[in-house]
Order: C-alpha cells, then structure tokens, then sequence
C-alpha cells in the first residue's frame, strides 16, 4: 500500500509587485510546476504555495525571480526573551516611495504652472521646464519604467506600460523639439490657438504632461502601498496583547520573569485585574475572568480548579495559581494570529480598474501610434511628420486624467468619510461594497452596547426600590466584578453611595457587607439559600442575569442586568436591508441571549455559541453559498472573521486587533456609522467609474485627431486639462454625501 504525502507547505515574501496583474503572472508561473499550487496576494505581498518533495524551495524563488521579482523565505521565528510585538515590528519600507513623490511634487508644480499661463512663460522657460521636469520622469517615474520593461519581457501590458510610454514618448519627443525643433527658441510661448491643423511638431513640448502624469499617479500609487502596508499590524496588535511577563512559583518563591522565559509546567500567578499569561489548567483560586476577546460573551466565566483559562483574557476576580499547558505558538492567542494572516492571505486579488483598461487599451494605442507612422511614412510625408503625429497619439493616450481618477475620488471620499466617523482603508476596499449581499453581525459590542448595565429592578413586596437599589450599590462598589460594577453605577446615578463594612467577596457565589447596621447579600440564589433564606424559583429571565439582594433573613428583591442593544441598532439593521443586505447576528454569547437580542432589533438568522475558528469557518460557509459577506465586529475574536470577509467593517471602540484586520473603522461606534460607509463606498466607487471612463473617452475622442496629425499643442493640453478638471469636479460630489443619522 502507497501512503500519501502531504505536501510541503510554504509562504513567500513577494517583491516588485505594481498591480493585481503581477501576481496573477508570478501564480501563473508557479502553477506550471509539477506538484505545486500556488496563491499569490498583491495586498499582502505573499505567496502561499503547497509543494512535492520533488520541488525545492530554491526552485520556486527561481521561478519567482525569473518572472522578474523577488522572493525571499519568511523569517525565523523569535527565539528565547526577545518581545515577539518587538520582533514583529516593521522597517519604513514607504520611505522610498514618499521621497520620490515629495521630490516629485515639488518639481513638477512650477513646470506645470508655467505651462498653463503664457503670462509666466518668460524667455528660456522652457529650458527651466525641461531642468525640472528630468528628475520627475527618470527619477519618480523609475518605478514605472521598470515595471514597464518586466511586462514588456513577458509579452504583458498594464497601467505602468501605459504612463511609461507616454511619459517618456512625451519627455523625449520635448528634448528633441527643444535640441533640434525649434521649441528651443527665446520666446517660445504655447498659443492660444484652438483651431485644428497639422503641423510638424518641431515647436511643440509637453514637459508639463510628463511630469504631472508621473506626479499624479505617484501619489495614488503612494496612497494605497501606505494602506496595504497595514496588513500586517494586524498580527502585530494581536501579540501585543499577551502578557510581557509573568510571576511564576518556583522553589516555593514568586519570581517575575518575562514571558519568554515561562515553559509548558510551570505554575504562575494570575491576580485580579492582570492578563492570564498563557493557557493552562485552573490549580487553586475561584474567580471570574473576562473572556470577551475569545467568547464574544459578555458576562465573565466563572472558573475553579480544574477549570482551563486561556492566555490574555483577564482575571476579574480572585486570585489564582494555573500551571502553564500551552505556550508560544501553541496558544489560543497564537493561533488567532495564524487565522488573521490565513485569512488576509486567502482574500482575492485586488483587480483594479485602471489596469483592467490598460490591459485591452495598451495594446491598442501602441498599434494605432505604429500603424500612424506607417501610414505617414507610406503616403510621403516624411519622417518628421509621421513621427510628430505617432508621438501625438502616445502623448494623448497618456492617462493624466486616469492617474487622478482614482486618487482624486478617494481623498474625498475619504475626507468625508472621516468627517462623518468612517475610515476608509484603501481603493480595494470600494470593490468589495458593490456586490455585498450578507452582513453578518457580531453581538457584543456591536449590536449591544458591550458592557453590563442595570435594566431592572424587582423590589420583593412591600419593599422600597430606592433602598434596595441603594444598599446593593454600596456593597457592589466594592467589587471588581463587571455585574457588581453595572449595579454601582446605578445606584451612583441616584444618590451618593452608602459606606460599608466587612466585606466579603465569596468567589463564584457573591459578595456581602454590612450597611445601616443590615448584613446585606447579594449573588446567586444559591447563596442565599445557603444562609437560610426563602428563595423564590423564578428569579431568571430568559436572555437577561439576575442577582438576588436580601438581608434580615429574608429575600428584599432581584436585579437584572443585561448587555443591552444600541439605541440606533434597529433602525441600522431595517437600514442595512433597505440596501439589499441579509443581516446575521453572529456571536460567542449563549443562544438564549443571542435570540433575546435578535429579536429585539429584527434579526432572523442567529448563529451563537461560535468560538473565533467557527466564526472564519461561518464566514467561509456563507462565502462558498456564493453571498458576497461583510462583517461587522469589534473584539479580538472577530479579528480573523473579518480578515475573511470580502469586507470588514470594525467599531472603531473595539480593539485595536479588529480596527487593523478590517477594511473599513467606523469611528462613532454604532451600526447606523456601518450604513453610511457601505453607502459612501458604493457611491465613491461610482465616482471612480464615471472617472475611469470620462479619462478614456477624453483621450479616445483625440486619438482619431492626434493619427490625423491635426494635433496641435493647445488643443492637446486643453483636452488634458479639461478631462482633468472634470475629473476633479465630479469627485467633488462626494462632499455633499450626508449621513442617515
């Protein structure tokens, strides 16, 4: 019998990439190896490849490089005392990218402001122009040239082919006018001349489109590499949740050691308020500890020896002792990481619009410009002639309007977005809004407020409500526990609290003191009926947690607290299916408070008592239905859920992890901020089409003028200029966008 091997599994850094079109060839590549199945992800910069035996992994970086990247094998994992947050922390790999655009910019504003007003064009301008504009194309462009000539290599065209030819076409056909045309000339000015008529070019320079091209879409491309540069800072904040170190019991002595430093057997001490430091088994202590960030559950578990704890929830309660059963990479915590970066990894390419375009417009304007160059040639109207009119057509195909397409509707989009408490990661996230069909919905947090508040107070007969919520408030104050801290604050809310006396917090069953003289206990009926007293059997609501508060013997009343919804929640959600969403309610809590809450705001479909691994796997199973998913949380166990989805949407009062996995950070906190980003993304994505498409029609419409050779300067830089400012204007539209709250 032939037992199966597994293959090799292996994740590559991936270097060079301009476009979505680049790692759909360095896949296409590696996918023509035998026993190899590759995926590579432009976002992230990797490639997740599964190989035979039969591959090294030498082949598949030479694969890589020959494809015209680069590919490097991940790092080692850290090893003994050194901070993994530390280890995790990036290089400024943008500091490149924002030198040249700031060199850039700064340069080719004078160039083309003195193109644009004849006033300014004093004698030799143009060879100031010409001074300026050189380190804008070959310097801030390189990145385009180079990209260019590794597509030319491989028989393929994209945006980059596209600025880069008509960059250079432009830069190159302005130093010959000026060295050998008559463009060189003191005085030279650019006419105001609107009439069409042909010409041999000599006179004419287009400095001003080659470096404002080159400038504009530096910008956009600096833009959008700062935001994938976030992929990362996910995991980073997911590491920098765990403990930095931990008291351990050693030899019969407490010792604080950093948290490297902790093996699997190790008994370590988790004091109230303190971060567990890693997973590992209950020894000796009762307390509550807040597992919000794995569960989603709002209410603290109450553990006992025995009892698992998992490593960066917290310690609500007691003191305890738990020996260490999983560390390092091992750990829930850990493995959470590895979900966030599968899932971001997992995600499609981005396929931006641009170079879908470029792919089909390239090919034809470097045919149209050839066939122009022959036809003059072949009709005998010299070579000067036919190269003025080839130029031409290269000249106007190049995408000024196209390169401020995009970054002009993001920047404002994005600007009032932020105005209105919604930030927008990246282009790539606008695609992900138009076809979204399933919103799915985490719970606490979320669609609740994520904390414990008082709802109700059930004073026993013949017993004052004020007294009762006031001698309960003055013994919860003194503890911890979040249900004792919600019963605090409101009996704060309606008078001064009481002083107490003795007290006592009896762990997984209560607290008690003494006020006014009266021994009051407050907890769980068992509690109560422990020391005597008459408890009632129906003390609990469905969806809802009550304690009982009694003193003198007898029961004095029940109070409910409960994680209750947002006010704006069940106007978001009817908002949510007014744009065509199906809403989920996805959570960790128990599935009686799960329903209690969908119904209340008007959700049908619930999935409860999922842990972060079922909440990927959820999504993954909606995906796979072929529903286009966003996801709505805001804790660290919805970090990889929203990785997942095609897009996620993060409170921006949640976590740090959650903020950092998601596409989009809804910074007021409330569902109503969710509906107002999906609506301002699909109308910025509209924006950016009408962008698209008007940058194209412009230079279609003059290419049949421009091969005509009755392309004169003027009207070529007025055509520019107006499909710029259009551009400009429309994506101004944005700014009138208003909000539904």
């Amino acid at each position: 019998m032939t037992l199966k091997v597994a293959p090799n599994q292996i994740e590559l850094s991936i270097g060079g990439m301009t476009c979505a079109s680049c790692a759909a060839r360095i896949e296409k590549k590696l996918n023509r190896l035998d026993g190899v199945t590759a995926t590579v992800n432009y976002a992230t910069e990797k490639a997740s490849i599964s190989y035979a035996d039969s591959v090294s992994t030498d082949d598949l970086i030479a694969t890589v490089e020959k494809t015209g990247y680069t590919a490097a094998l991940p790092p080692p994992p850290a090893t003994g005392g050194t901070d993994p947050a530390e280890a995790a922390q990036p290089v400024d790999e943008l500091r490149d990218a924002r030198t040249r655009l700031w060199v850039s910019v700064v340069l080719s504003v004078p160039v083309v402001l003195l193109a644009m007003v004849p006033a300014w064009q004093f004698d030799y301008w143009q060879w100031l122009s010409l001074t300026l504009a050189a380190p804008v194309v070959v310097y801030g462009g390189l990145p385009f040239h180079r990209a260019a000539w590794t597509n030319l290599r491989h028989g393929a065209a994209t945006m980059d082919t596209l600025v880069s030819l008509g960059t250079l076409a432009a830069f190159g056909w302005s130093v010959w006018a000026l060295f050998f045309g008559t463009a060189g000339t003191p005085g030279m000015t650019h006419p105001f001349e609107f009439a069409i008529g042909r010409g041999d070019g000599t006179g004419a320079i287009y400095l001003e489109a080659a470096a404002g091209v080159t400038t504009f879409i530096l910008a956009g491309r600096y833009f959008e590499a700062r935001s994938k540069r976030r992929a990362g800072a996910a995991l980073r904040a997911l590491l920098e949740l765990g403990a930095k170190d931990v008291t351990v019991l050693r030899d019969g002595a407490e010792r604080r050691i950093p948290i490297a430093e902790l093996a699997v057997g190790d008994r370590f001490l988790a004091r109230p308020g303190e971060k567990i430091a890693t997973d590992g088994v209950v020894e000796d202590g009762v307390s509550a500890v807040d597992a919000s960030m794995l569960t989603g559950e709002s209410v603290p578990v109450e553990v006992k020896p025995g009892d698992t704890v998992v490593g960066a929830t917290v310690n609500a309660g007691g003191r305890l002792i738990v020996r260490a059963t999983r560390i390092g990479a091992d750990t829930q915590l850990a493995q959470m990481a590895t979900l966030v970066e599968q899932a971001q990894t997992g995600k499609a390419p981005v396929q931006r619009l641009a170079d879908r375009i470029s792919g089909i417009f390239v090919p034809i304007v470097i045919a149209l410009a050839a066939a122009t160059l022959g036809w003059w040639v072949g009709t005998g109207s010299g070579w000067t002639a036919a190269f003025t009119a080839a130029v031409a057509v290269l000249i106007i195909a190049c995408p000024c309007a196209l390169g401020l397409a995009t970054p002009t509707a993001l920047l404002v989009g994005t600007g009032r977005g932020a105005q209105l408490g919604i930030l927008i990661k990246g282009p790539q996230v606008l695609e992900s809004t138009r076809a979204v069909d399933t919103v799915v919905l985490d719970k606490t947090g979320t669609v609740t407020t994520g904390r414990m508040t008082l709802v109700e107070v059930h004073p026993a007969d013949g017993q004052d409500r004020d007294e009762l919520l006031r001698l309960a408030g003055a013994v919860e104050a003194a503890s911890e526990h979040p249900i004792a801290q919600a019963v605090a604050r409101a009996a704060a809310e309606q008078a001064p609290l009481l002083p107490v006396t003795g007290f006592a917090n009896l762990e997984g069953l209560g607290v008690t003191g003494t006020v006014d003289g009266r021994e009051v206990l407050i907890g769980r009926p068992r509690l109560l009926r422990e020391r005597g007293y008459p408890v009632p059997s129906d003390t609990e609501q469905a969806g809802l947690t009550s304690v009982t508060v009694g003193w003198d013997g007898q029961v004095r009343g029940v109070l409910t607290v409960a994680d209750v919804v947002k006010p704006t929640s069940r106007a978001a959600i009817a908002a949510l299916r007014d744009l065509g969403l199906t809403p989920v309610l996805l959570t960790g809590d128990n599935e009686t408070v799960a329903r209690a809450v969908a119904a209340e705001v008007g959700i049908d479909e619930v999935i409860a008592e999922v842990l972060p691994a079922g909440k990927v796997d959820v999504v993954k199973q909606l995906q796979d239905r072929g529903k286009v998913v966003a996801m709505v949380g805001d804790g660290v166990n919805d970090a990889a859920a929203l990785a997942q989805a095609d897009l996620g949407l993060a409170m921006g009062t949640g976590t740090d992890v959650a903020i950092e996995a998601s596409d989009l950070t809804l910074v007021r906190g409330d569902l109503t901020a969710a509906v107002d980003a999906i609506r301002l993304s699909r109308r910025t994505l509209r924006i950016i089409k009408s962008n698209l498409f008007w940058a194209f029609a412009y230079n279609v419409a003059a290419l049949p003028l421009a091969a005509a050779g009755l392309l004169n300067p003027m009207i070529a830089g007025a055509a520019m200029a107006f499909s710029s400012v259009f551009v400009v204007a429309n994506s101004l539209r944005l700014r009138r966008f208003t909000s539904l709250s």
